[in-house]
């Protein structure tokens, strides 16, 4: 019997993990030694990064054309248990069957979800998010259909909670999302005493003057302690109303790096060596969202992104290949960094380096994150394309992102 490399997860990470694994195997023509599985809940690629955006059902890419003629096999379904023991995995099918498949070296990619603190009452019923295709599908709908509900401040009033990145750029396109109510009131809460405290000082007088002349009201140093049919409470004792709330305050890694016998960090995602290894799990890599994996010679982790997951799938895809094939594996390394938000109508921002440092702002940049969402981020669909483009590093996320800057300037 052939052995398998089994992916759990089809998002950024576990695509280019499969890609990048089904590649080495064709260079070494083993297609009849080894197996590629992937196994995750939807047949397609859900553009997560482009979730704020309107036209949400759309942004997806199928992937069971690309898998079949790139020879990867698929299954549709949920990951249960795994047993790094005897090196199962226990799935339930699309269709409810329940089956066990074994592997014999395994990649960990299946993400990260928006945390729902429980001790925000009423989170759960009344709150959306953006943080599946189902769920922003739903919150889409529901924005559309409040223009045919009677006029009242609580129609016409939305608060987004969490002023971090995907807070920032949903908050900035609400805008253009509400666009057929005559005053929207978009108000963005977060717990810190500024906004986008995680994205530091650089870029924050630039996403200011972009949300401010939007119309966006901020309350800051106040925590959202209730959700409720009305709207949301807040810890400094206000209430706002609203007939729609959207979660989007904080992220952690799939609940399946639970399973992995290893350390895990506040994010619950697995420390992995620089080749991707689960230490202690020689069998096991993980990568993407799962994974707290060092990207530089100067200590910096990779971030829960597109931009970092698209290059760790593809590392961990050609090492777990590579271990089977008893050959030398790849250590992970990306150094540079680079920041595009989308502010909306105004425009967007691009920064430079770990400190992010803004260098182009306005609507040449709103082109360059249009490049990015519409282009740079997705795979090829055909398959010979999409197998060479797999290809682990090495990578210089700063040079591409100088690349993608010097045509747009």
């Amino acid at each position: 019997m052939p052995s398998n490399v089994v992916i759990i997860g089809a998002g950024f990470a576990g695509v280019w993990s499969a890609l990048s694994a089904q590649r080495l195997i064709n260079l070494r023509n083993k297609k009849q030694d080894i197996e590629v599985l992937v196994i995750a809940p939807e047949p397609w690629l859900t553009m997560r990064p482009r979730l704020y955006e309107a036209n949400a059902s759309t942004m997806k890419q199928p992937l069971v054309p690309l898998f079949k003629a790139a020879g990867i096999n698929f299954l549709q379904g949920c990951v249960q248990t795994i047993d790094t023991v005897s090196k199962t995995v226990h799935v339930r099918s699309s269709s409810g069957d329940e089956s066990d498949a074994a592997f014999d070296r395994l990649i960990l990619a299946a993400g990260s979800a928006v945390v729902r603190p429980k001790s925000v009452t009423g989170l759960d019923q009344y709150a959306f998010d953006i943080d599946s295709l189902a769920v922003a599908t739903r919150l889409e709908a529901h924005l559309k259909a409040l223009e045919f509900l009677p006029a009242s401040k609580s129609r016409d009033t939305v608060v987004v909670c969490g002023a971090g990145f995907t807070g920032i750029e949903f908050a900035a396109e609400l805008p253009t999302l509400l666009k057929h109510i005559a005053n929207p009131r978009i108000v963005l809460v977060e717990s810190a005493p500024v906004v986008g405290p995680e994205l530091g000082e650089g870029p924050r007088p630039t996403i200011m003057k972009a949300l401010q002349s939007l119309g966006v009201e901020f309350k800051l140093g106040a925590a959202v302690t209730a959700v409720d049919s009305n709207g949301v409470q807040l810890s400094s004792g206000e209430h706002i109303d609203a007939m729609t709330v959207v979660w989007t305050a904080g992220m952690r890694a799939n609940h399946l790096t639970q399973q992995i016998p290893g350390a895990k960090d506040t994010l619950s995602r697995l420390y992995v060596d620089q080749y991707l290894r689960v230490p202690g799990c020689e069998h096991v890599f993980t990568t993407g969202d799962a994974a707290h994996a060092t990207a530089d010679d100067e200590g910096h982790v990779a971030l829960m992104s597109c931009q970092h997951a698209n290059i760790l799938g593809r590392f961990s895809g050609h090492n777990a290949a590579a271990d089977l094939l008893g050959e030398p594996t790849l250590a992970y390394s990306q150094p540079g960094y680079g920041t595009c938000l989308d502010l909306g109508p105004w425009g967007a921002l691009v920064a430079h380096g770990w400190d992010r440092d803004v260098k182009i702002t306005g609507q040449v940049a709103k082109k360059v994150k249009q490049y990015i969402n519409q282009k740079a981020i997705v795979p090829p669909q055909d398959a010979k394309e999409a197998i060479e483009a797999a290809a682990p590093g090495p990578y210089d996320t700063e040079e591409l992102f100088k690349g993608i800057l010097a045509t747009f300037a």
